[in-house]
């Protein structure tokens, strides 16, 4: 049974962050695989630093070090 519409999909973008979509939503890989989540806001990748990619694990922000260690 097709999915009924929804309406548009709301997209934002993020000053050097990810791109967050109103989920579910379903992301079409280079290879040709998918990827799912059923998440009310998912976070895309889009600096291609994250482990778990196309989904954001925060790797875009840098790290600081810490003086006492």
């Amino acid at each position: 049974m097709p999915e009924t519409p929804r309406g548009p999909c709301r997209v934002t973008l993020t000053e050097n962050g990810p791109m967050l979509l109103e989920g579910p939503v379903e992301v079409t890989l280079p290879d040709g695989g998918t990827a799912r989540s059923d998440r009310f806001v998912v976070a895309l990748c889009t600096c291609r630093k994250s482990r778990i990619h196309p989904w954001c694990d925060t790797s875009h922000r840098r790290r600081v070090k810490n003086d006492d260690g």
